[in-house]
């Protein structure tokens, strides 16, 4: 039987998934915050392609996404285009693990589209924020997981 989550729950599933991810495969520790990124921030989002009519995006200033490819790279030096494609291979394996917790917990079955990147804080057309985790790095970065729905909804 599908089981509907509450936004609680739905927000504790994310921000257990994230800060492992960023903990395992980044090297980034991440403590909740209630103010959102500034600055030099990107992003990178996707969209269910099925089970849920949402999107997920993660903005983080810059240096969050450098540090991230420079741990899973294990270089000093990475390029912009490495950041890039570092962060959306992150993101998609943090959505992955998403789609299966939420299936553990709904039975609903879901599946994420492509990640995409972009310089600057994403917000999608016709969607509106349902939620947004704020963190800080254990070096004062910060980063952001939102949660955006239809507006028409």
């Amino acid at each position: 039987m599908d089981r509907v989550m509450r936004q609680e729950e739905l927000q504790e599933v994310f921000d257990q998934l994230l800060r492992d991810a960023m903990g395992k495969l980044a090297g980034i520790r991440l403590a909740r915050l209630e103010t959102a990124p500034s600055g030099d921030v990107c992003t990178v989002w996707v969209k269910f392609e099925r089970g849920f009519r949402s999107s997920l995006a993660l903005c983080a200033q810059s240096s969050v996404f450098t540090r991230l490819t420079q741990f899973m790279t294990q270089l000093d030096t990475v390029a912009p285009g490495d950041v890039e494609d570092v962060t959306k291979e992150f993101f998609n394996v943090l959505c992955g693990q998403i789609c299966s917790r939420l299936y553990q917990e709904t039975k609903i079955t879901s599946r994420f589209g492509i990640p995409a990147f972009c310089h600057g804080r994403y917000q999608g057309e016709s969607l509106k924020e349902q939620f947004t985790l704020c963190y800080s790095s254990e070096r004062n970065e910060y980063t952001e997981l939102i949660h955006q729905i239809p507006a028409a909804e």
